[in-house]
């Protein structure tokens, strides 16, 4: 088992293009379907896998290209470490002083770790200076425990 990092983060209008976050329906609709409603599946079908936009589901992020991947780690504390990291890039940006919390930052750390090491994902989504957004999440692949059929983004 090991884990991988996502960041992303940009304008919160994007990150609400849901759309965009979400897989198609692993059917089609059918042929007799109004032509815009078969137009917009073939889009979403071609957009989600490309898009850097955090997947609704957070396994999905092993469906991503594999450059979104920040970085990979075998154990979940050098993952957790990562998020702290970008926790503490980031923290200036957040608008509320309990974002500043150096306390509450290591909580986020500690229980990542221990999803992590427990097989879960983890997501967090912070609000930066209107109207941005962060994502970070943290994958565990080989298998992934709630989408055990999704690929793992490693190289080949």
């Amino acid at each position: 088992m090991h884990h991988h990092g996502y960041l992303w983060t940009g304008p919160k209008a994007r990150f609400d293009q849901e759309a965009l976050r979400r897989p198609p329906h692993p059917e089609p609709p059918p042929l007799g379907n109004r032509p815009e409603l078969i137009e917009r599946y073939r889009e979403v079908a071609v957009a989600f896998p490309s898009s850097d936009l955090p997947p609704l589901e957070t396994a999905y992020w092993l469906v991503k290209p594999h450059a979104l991947v920040r970085g990979t780690w075998d154990e979940a504390k050098d993952a957790a470490k990562w998020l702290g990291e970008r926790l503490a890039e980031f923290a200036p940006r957040f608008p509320s002083e309990v974002r500043h919390d150096a306390a509450q930052l290591d909580r986020h750390v500690t229980c990542a770790a221990e999803r992590l090491r427990s097989g879960a994902d983890v997501t967090l989504g912070f609000y930066l200076e209107r109207p941005s957004y962060l994502s970070l999440a943290l994958v565990t692949c080989s298998p992934n425990r709630d989408r055990p059929g999704l690929p793992c983004p490693l190289p080949t």
